[in-house]
């Protein structure tokens, strides 16, 4: 364990930022006291020549200057300055105290509103929710600053400085970070040596690299490689042909998992998405020690907030059509993989929604598009019906429900060549009903299958997961394909295994020329667990 001060001095040294810019204030005492022997502290007069000093330096030098300020009277004493920083394009990371966060909650004498107090002219500004983030936040600080060349702030509490923090954990930014261009050769060269110098390595793809061009690149890499692939947790779209033998599976959101899936693998290359998506909480690393994680993205906020050790911004296709045409051809052939059987249901026995998944796999063509709002069996889902086709798999980033609904409806008007099914459970179509509406009155041809158990399933597991009582009630009584009557949208009750057969038997085929929507309302039973 080590102090956040002394983490973010590290990030300092890191960065080559080896002079501290500064007015000295109260409330960056226990920051600046006892500065080491290596960091450089420049004096100035007036905040305003604080930051004109370091804008000079980062002029100079092409790299982010380091700026101490003091709380609000400091930071408001020097946006002017900041505001010539950013016109003239000069890249500086300002750090800026704050009172002790644990009564910021009372506005204490030095408390600052400081969020806005620059007004437009910092190219970010950020308070980390916890200490611990403090190092992290300055190291994206100086890579805003780099890329957008202008200020960039963190406001740290007085107190966060003695914070402990456990370097094993790493930072929720990179390390490096370089821009590919249009022409991506010394870059394409760089990552070739890594993989090729790899003994495993791994891919894991998310919602950035879905695309026809991108598609094809990553599979050329992933055979050149041998190398699996993993799709992001929680992904939006796919990001690779996921009936592909290379293609292993979905990542999992927690931390403990996520360790043991990439365990062994020594490069992990991570392409249109951040280095990892998560969803519960756990402590520990976020990946195993000896992995080398680089990020490949167009988004600058997807490197940025990634834990890697190299981010490239990138045109994702570009860059691995480059990467993928100079790697080493490996020897190895995966196995050939089938998904899993499905037992039809016992006599008398409910549906489950694997078997509403497995009827649709055998039927479904090639190219339909799937949107997807089934929270608690969205792991089935995903074994069962695999995205074959770029734009095959559409979900909510966010996790908010009543996006896939009318969502389907859209993507349906957006290009009508495609067959577009929704899979929904009953609770998330709720979010979203109206839209069948729209779906009816404008010819939108989609068909919507809504796997109805009456109840917010995972928020019950949830519930069982912590040991409470949920206090919110089924809603059992409550027919969605009522309502959908009601808006307008043909539908249908779908109580057993042989009559959702014949409805899909009659139906698919007729999915890429309708343009009358159909919803099937199908009862199963609520699934006993839920592992995100």
């Amino acid at each position: 364990m080590t102090s956040v001060r002394e983490a973010t001095l590290d990030v300092l040294r890191q960065c080559g930022m080896h002079r501290v810019f500064a007015n000295p204030g109260s409330t960056e005492v226990a920051f600046l006291a006892d500065l080491p022997d290596d960091l450089e502290f420049v004096l100035a007069l007036h905040e305003g020549s604080v930051v004109g000093m370091a804008t000079g330096h980062a002029i100079a030098t092409g790299r982010p200057a380091f700026v101490n300020l003091h709380t609000t009277a400091g930071l408001g004493n020097a946006v002017g300055a900041l505001a010539t920083a950013r016109v003239n394009r000069a890249p500086l990371v300002v750090v800026v105290g704050q009172q002790d966060r644990r009564h910021l909650a009372l506005e204490p004498f030095l408390a600052g509103r400081l969020d806005g107090l620059a007004g437009p002219y910092p190219v970010w500004v950020n308070q980390p929710v916890l200490p611990q983030d403090v190092p992290a936040a300055v190291r994206r600080a100086w890579h805003e600053a780099n890329r957008h060349r202008g200020p960039a702030i963190v406001v740290v509490p007085m107190d966060d400085w003695s914070a402990r923090v456990d370097p094993a954990l790493g930072l929720a930014a990179p390390a490096t970070v370089r821009s590919a261009g249009s022409a991506p050769g010394s870059v394409a060269v760089e990552l070739a040596g890594l993989l090729d110098g790899a003994t495993n390595p791994v891919i894991v793809v998310g919602s950035g690299a879905d695309d026809r061009q991108t598609w094809d690149a990553l599979v050329t890499l992933a055979e050149r490689l041998g190398a699996p692939v993993w799709q992001e947790a929680f992904g939006a779209r796919a990001g690779f042909p996921q009936d592909h033998p290379h293609f292993v599976g979905h990542l999992p959101a927690g931390r403990a998992r996520l360790r043991s899936v990439l365990a062994g693998h020594d490069v992990a290359l991570v392409v249109g998405t951040g280095a990892f998506r998560q969803y519960p909480y756990e402590p520990g690393p976020l990946v195993p020690a000896g992995l080398t994680v680089v990020v490949v993205s167009d988004d600058p906020d997807e490197l940025h907030h990634s834990s890697a050790g190299l981010a490239v911004l990138a045109d994702p296709a570009t860059l691995c059509a480059a990467v993928a045409g100079q790697v080493a051809q490996r020897p190895v052939t995966p196995p050939a993989t089938r998904a899993p059987a499905v037992e039809p249901p016992a006599a008398g026995e409910p549906m489950r929604a694997a078997h509403v998944f497995a009827a649709l796999a055998e039927r479904l063509p090639r190219d339909v598009v799937l949107v997807e709002e089934t929270p608690s069996t969205r792991p089935d889902l995903h074994r069962l019906l695999p995205a074959r086709e770029p734009r095959g798999f559409v979900s909510a980033a966010m996790g908010g429900l009543g996006f896939g609904l009318p969502a389907a409806a859209g993507l349906r008007m957006g290009d009508p060549t495609r067959p577009v099914v929704a899979v929904l459970g009953d609770g998330s179509s709720l979010y979203g009903i109206q839209g069948l509406w729209s779906a009816a009155r404008y010819g939108c041809g989609v068909l919507f299958v809504v796997l109805s158990n009456g109840r917010y399933a995972v928020m019950d597991r949830l519930a069982d997961r912590v040991g409470g009582k949920a206090p919110w009630p089924a809603f059992e009584d409550v027919s969605v394909h009522g309502l959908a009557r009601a808006l307008g949208c043909p539908a249908r009750r779908v109580t057993d295994l042989p009559e959702l057969v014949a409805i899909l038997d009659e139906v698919v085929p007729t999915l890429a020329g309708r343009t009358e929507p159909l919803l099937l309302d199908v009862p199963v039973r609520a699934e006993p667990h839920f592992e995100p």
